[in-house]
């Protein structure tokens, strides 16, 4: 049995693709359909652990939840991870192939198109439905040669394909026209039709610039979706969203420097979702603020890089104020390695070749190595005995004295991170911790007492997968849609 399959393409970068593909799969579950995601190539710090190892984006991963399923390197056989200076670690079947220039891999990528195509097939053979999302944008022409993200994927495997727009941004009829301007006839024949996302106001006055759409491609148009605020609630995969919180007063306020190479900042939505609690991400230029009641440094692809960059912009020396001032700190995964004595990455195994001292709160040193753990793992706090579940996705390995009060034993008995003032500071390799509702309202009351949390994170966000659901099929022709799957 081979299951059939459709493709969502944008016309740009964070037009809403991952979600739409997330409500999809949302759709198919609740209509009884076994479907599964799927992203050809995936550019992305934020990644997620699967089951018996191996990483993927973690747009897929959230995917996979909607669909029901237990992520699998299959739905996301390429994942590239920035290092920065034009370099990205190249994972392949979720297994770190290498670090490489970007032009060499744009040079190359096109002998990496068969293994994709072996992973697809292995989803279409396993799944009545696959709903494959695209990357950037098939109107980028000059990347066309050896593409394997969007119509050289579609072609090579004759996957139907939607095209979305986002509204929100502007320009969304040229957008959607000049995509079809610029695209070649072939692949221009791919596309069956359009959907246009994240639309305010009445609907009513862009029946005109729907027609002309429709007139200028030969494209029908699949319907038009709102904005959903559900959507706010699930994980984003993009960085591009980490800078439009807004103020909240009187609530605890968590500072996070918005490192260059922040990975899987989705740590933190469970500390955003919470009704009394600010998460301010603190863009470069910019000092941590004093008030602060806590400071989180969060993953990150390289290290080494950003430590140098977090020293360049003083946050250092914030850092080591808000922590004499009485502020709670926490490091996670890179950000506990940034809090030791010592940093050392001889062989450039976390992106940049070097040694540096860390900031110095944590009496440990951390030697990166080649080797990298990917799990997903649960475990419960030394402190107290609260169960926490997430997933570790590291290199380096950390030693010293501070290791001896561990933040978590976790359940094949390894001993996790390092605490010190009664909790007041913790490092952990635990991505994913504040998702771990106990953990997180005992943290938040340590912050400020009366401040403890009541929120069921993950129950959230099921149901706002199921808004999303909800919301799709009052403004898609999902029947539509499915019946284009071939």
């Amino acid at each position: 049995m081979t299951g059939r399959a459709i493709m969502l393409q944008g016309t740009g970068s964070d037009v809403g693709k991952s979600l739409l593909v997330a409500g999809l799969c949302r759709i198919a579950r609740r209509r009884g359909i076994d479907a599964a995601p799927f992203k050809p190539q995936n550019m992305s710090n934020n990644a997620a652990a699967c089951p018996g190892g191996g990483e993927i984006g973690r747009a897929q991963a959230l995917q996979a939840r909607a669909a029901g399923l237990q992520p699998s390197t299959d739905m996301n056989p390429l994942l590239l991870k920035p290092e920065g200076n034009r370099r990205a670690q190249v994972v392949l079947n979720g297994k770190a192939l290498r670090s490489e220039e970007a032009a060499a891999y744009m040079a190359n990528r096109g002998s990496l198109l068969p293994i994709v195509i072996e992973a697809f097939d292995r989803l279409r053979s396993a799944h009545d439905l696959v709903i494959v999302e695209g990357a950037g944008s098939p109107a980028e022409v000059n990347l066309r040669k050896g593409d394997i993200a969007n119509m050289g994927f579609a072609r090579a495997t004759d996957v139907p394909v939607v095209l979305v727009g986002d509204i929100d941004r502007g320009g969304i009829i040229a957008s959607l026209v000049g995509t079809r301007a610029v695209i070649d006839t072939e692949d221009a024949e791919m596309i069956a039709g359009f959907a246009i996302n994240r639309f305010r106001g009445d609907q009513a006055l862009f029946e005109d610039g729907v027609r002309f759409i429709e007139d200028s491609t030969g494209w029908r148009n699949f319907g038009i979706v709102p904005w959903l605020a559900c959507a706010a609630r699930l994980p984003a995969e993009d960085a591009v969203v980490l800078g439009q919180a807004k103020p909240k007063d009187g609530a605890i306020l968590i500072a996070v420097p918005m490192l260059s190479r922040i990975s899987n900042f989705d740590d933190l939505d469970p500390l955003r979702a919470e009704p009394d609690v600010e998460v301010r991400f603190i863009p470069p230029g910019q000092p941590i603020p004093r008030e602060a009641d806590a400071v989180i440094l969060a993953g990150t692809k390289s290290t080494l890089a950003d430590l140098a960059m977090l020293r360049n912009e003083g946050w250092d020396y914030d850092i080591i104020a808000a922590w004499r001032t009485g502020a709670h700190i926490v490091g996670l995964c890179g950000g506990f390695q940034m809090l030791g004595n010592r940093i050392e990455d001889a062989d450039a195994a976390d992106g940049l070749a070097g040694t540096a001292d860390g900031l110095g709160l944590f009496d440990m040193t951390t030697v990166m190595t080649r080797k990298k753990v990917v799990r997903p793992i649960s475990g419960t706090t030394i402190a107290d005995d609260d169960a926490v579940t997430g997933y570790e996705i590291h290199t380096g390995l950390s030693q010293g004295p501070a290791l001896e009060k561990p933040f978590s034993r976790l359940e094949d008995g390894v001993l996790d991170g390092a605490v010190a003032a009664g909790g007041r500071l913790i490092g952990t390799y635990l991505h994913g911790v504040f998702a771990s509702d106990a953990f997180r309202s005992r943290w938040l009351e340590k912050l400020r007492s009366g401040r403890s949390s009541t929120l069921n994170y993950e129950d959230g966000v099921d149901t706002a997968l199921d808004e999303l659901a909800e919301g799709l099929e009052e403004a898609l022709d999902v029947d539509a849609l499915l019946a284009l799957a071939r």
